[in-house]
C-alpha cells in the first residue's frame, strides 16, 4: 500500500522520466477533481497529502535507507496540485502550471535547489517540491494576468 501511496499509482514506476510521468498523473486527477468539486477541496486534499506523504516516506527511508528515491513521485504530486490551486484552476492555466512546476521541479533555482540538497527526510523530499509548486501557480496566475491585459480588449 506503500508503495501504491508513494509511487502514486505506480506512476513513478515508468522507466523513462518517473517525476513527469507523476506529475501528468497528478495533472489528470487534479482536472478531474477540479472540474467536479470546489477549488479549496484540492487545497485541503493537498495538505493532507503533504502530511501522509512527510510520515510515509521517513518510515519509506528509514526501512530502504534510501533519500528521494526516483520512483517517490508524491511530491510532484502535492507541488502540481499546489500550483493549480494558487493558479485558479482553469484549463489554460493548469497546462501553464504543469509545465511551470515542471521547469522549477528540474531546474531547482534557488531556495528549492536549496532544499532538495540541506533538507533530509519527509521534509526535504516534499519541500522542494511544495516551493516550486507555489512558485509555478504565481507564474501561472502571473502569466495568465498579462496574457489577459496584453490580448484582451
Amino acid at each position: 500500500m506503500r508503495k501504491l501511496f508513494l509511487t502514486f499509482f505506480y506512476s513513478g514506476l515508468s522507466p523513462y522520466a518517473p517525476g513527469t510521468a507523476g506529475s501528468i498523473l497528478a495533472s489528470i486527477v487534479g482536472f478531474g477533481i477540479l472540474h467536479y468539486l470546489p477549488l479549496e477541496t484540492l487545497f485541503l486534499l493537498t495538505i493532507l497529502l503533504t502530511l501522509v506523504a512527510i510520515k510515509e516516506i521517513n518510515i519509506y527511508k528509514k526501512l530502504t535507507q534510501t533519500h528521494d528515491d526516483k520512483s517517490i513521485v508524491i511530491d510532484e504530486v502535492v507541488g502540481v496540485w499546489l500550483a493549480f490551486v494558487l493558479s485558479s484552476g482553469t484549463t489554460a492555466q493548469m497546462v501553464l502550471s504543469f509545465i511551470y512546476f515542471r521547469i522549477f521541479d528540474i531546474w531547482k533555482p534557488s531556495i528549492i535547489g536549496k532544499i532538495d540538497k540541506n533538507v533530509t527526510g519527509g521534509w526535504g523530499v516534499m519541500g522542494d517540491d511544495i516551493v516550486a509548486g507555489i512558485v509555478a501557480g504565481i507564474c501561472s496566475a502571473g502569466t495568465w494576468q498579462l496574457y489577459m491585459y496584453l490580448f484582451s480588449a
